[in-house]
């Protein structure tokens, strides 16, 4: 039996994918409001600055990879205009109908569709942008789902990888008390679920820190990469480019 890692627990690697499915199916229908209140708004800015670091045009060709409830999806079709296309997916079905409703009410209509990062059901050589926002952490196989993302961009594409990553040293103390005090007990108050934040702090742990995911960016394909702390490395954006 080959393992990993969910959280802090040691799972059969085959496993993984279920209990992240079960994680995000009990969240789903609060992971808007969870995430204004983990972040105090943050995850807005750390989003717009991501669309921004994309640089898209008009006509151009993205995929939102972990596409969830689909604030980075909306964005970038506002940037890409009619003759472009943003394609919205999701491992996760609940999620991804929580994002494809609020897309429609917004009056913004995408392919979306449930499809796994690690087999990506789309052509070589075929997006300008492709973007993963707090979803690479949860994948059972980095490596291979970098390698996808590679594979499906054009040359010269861009990946943008939005994550959870090393916070500087100074707040490590204060960052773990509100993420294994605070966060459980939020998630508890709101999406009556306190397991799954308790999770969610494991897993940040558990994510490779910024300069550990430059090289494996680099190992998999890509020949440029830089990142971008934000909020202290609370999270960061990795950009890498196909070369």
């Amino acid at each position: 039996m080959n393992t990993t890692h969910f959280g802090f627990k040691t799972v059969d690697e085959k496993e993984k994918a279920k209990h992240v499915r079960g994680v995000f199916d009990s969240v789903a229908s609060k992971y808007d409001v969870m995430n204004d209140l983990m972040s105090a708004g943050l995850h807005r800015v750390w989003k717009r600055y991501t669309v921004m670091v994309a640089d898209l045009r008009e006509g151009s060709q993205v995929l939102d990879i972990a596409g969830g409830t689909g604030d980075l999806s909306m964005a970038f079709a506002k940037k890409v205009g009619k003759t472009g296309r943003v394609v919205h997916t999701d491992i996760n079905e609940a999620m991804l109908r929580t994002g494809r409703d609020r897309l429609l009410d917004h009056g913004v209509v995408l392919p979306t569709l449930v499809c796994d990062a690690e087999k990506l059901p789309f052509p070589d050589n075929h997006f300008d942008v492709v973007s993963v926002a707090f979803g690479l952490r949860n994948m059972t196989h980095k490596d291979a789902a970098l390698r996808e993302m590679c594979r499906v961009l054009k040359p010269n594409g861009k990946l943008l990888v939005l994550e959870f990553s090393k916070v500087a040293k100074p707040l490590e103390k204060a960052y773990d008390w509100y993420s294994f005090n605070i966060l459980p007990k939020l998630g508890q108050m709101i999406a009556g679920d306190a397991a799954s934040y308790q999770y969610l702090a494991e897993s940040i742990r558990m994510h490779p820190g910024q300069e550990e995911l430059k090289s494996l960016m680099k190992q998999n394909g890509f020949g440029h990469v830089d990142f971008h702390n934000m909020s202290a490395g609370v999270v960061a954006l990795h950009v890498g480019i196909k070369c």
